[in-house]
């Protein structure tokens, strides 16, 4: 049985000629954190203004849930922080949260001071949030959101502006949401680096496409430091590794390639036992590359 809380499938939308969105796919599975991935243009805004009802797609279907057919009431149980939280700045902290609290016709007041605790934001007084930081406004915005107790989040862009120390708040908080109130997290960015840390999984986007969808163990493992050996028969090398070599930190790719984590200055070695061996090396390379760099790879270059 699936453990997806959303699910998209085959997703457009266009502005009179301008394509956004050309069949896009998501899945989120309940309790991860998913980090939606693309440059600046990329249609990450979109696609989050689609689910929350914002904008209509084109083409193509939602599940919340695992219902395609009452998104509005699914939605009820889902709360959104799309382009920039809406703060009223003439309202303290507490005021905004208890506006909130009675729009959704939230029943215990007491949640209140729950949020403001959750966020950091009890001693902020009768200090007006016009007055607060940016990263401030930014967990005003994510308690807002949290107060309803929503299972799932989904943010677009929270962590973009803030300062270093703005940055390691927010992740901090969305990290607390996920592993003490088991809150489902989608969340966007342009930059891969601002949530390596913090997602259980990646999709990234680029020119309104699905370029790839990958785990946070699948996209370390994609960025370290290897080897990278193919052969005309991929499974006796990987016996002859273990055998003559002792090698055990490798991992073989889709059948076709060997990654190889230790030993990397050993290189004529390992050539040698391989052709020893009566194998015929396609490939030997060094190959590694950090997340920013894997990114900007798969997205075609820098986005200013």
């Amino acid at each position: 049985m699936s453990n997806s809380v959303i699910t998209i499938r085959g997703l457009c939308k266009s502005y009179k000629k301008h394509e956004v969105l050309n069949d896009f796919s998501l899945d989120d599975e309940r309790g991860h954190i998913c980090g939606l991935i693309g440059p600046n243009g990329a249609g990450k805004t979109t696609v989050m203004k689609i689910m929350g009802g914002l904008i209509r797609q084109g083409k193509g279907e939602m599940e919340f849930f695992g219902d395609g057919d009452d998104l509005d009431k699914n939605r009820s149980r889902m709360s959104f922080m799309i382009e920039q939280p809406i703060i009223a700045n003439n309202m303290t902290a507490r005021n905004n949260i208890e506006y909130i609290r009675l729009l959704r016709g939230y029943p215990d007041d007491r949640r209140v001071d729950e949020i403001l605790e959750l966020v950091g934001l009890t001693n902020t007084g009768k200090k007006n949030a016009g007055k607060f930081s940016l990263g401030m406004k930014q967990r005003l915005g994510i308690g807002m959101a949290l107060l309803p107790k929503p299972e799932i989040m989904v943010l677009d862009e929270p962590v973009n502006g803030l300062d270093p120390e703005g940055i390691v708040e927010v992740r901090q908080l969305i990290k607390r949401m996920q592993e003490e109130w088991g809150v489902t997290v989608l969340i966007s960015s342009h930059l891969l680096s601002e949530l390596s840390e913090l997602c259980t999984d990646f999709s990234i986007i680029s020119n309104g496409r699905l370029v790839e969808n990958l785990s946070r163990e699948e996209l370390l493992i994609k960025c370290r430091g290897h080897l990278a050996v193919r052969t005309d028969n991929i499974n006796k090398t990987a016996a002859f590794l273990e055998d003559k070599l002792s090698i055990s930190d490798y991992k073989v790719i889709h059948g076709e390639e060997i990654h190889i984590f230790e030993r990397q200055d050993e290189v004529l070695r390992i050539s040698k036992t391989i052709t020893d061996s009566g194998l015929i090396i396609t490939k030997l390379n060094e190959e590694g590359q950090n997340l920013e760099d894997y990114y900007l790879e798969k997205v075609g270059g820098r986005n200013e």
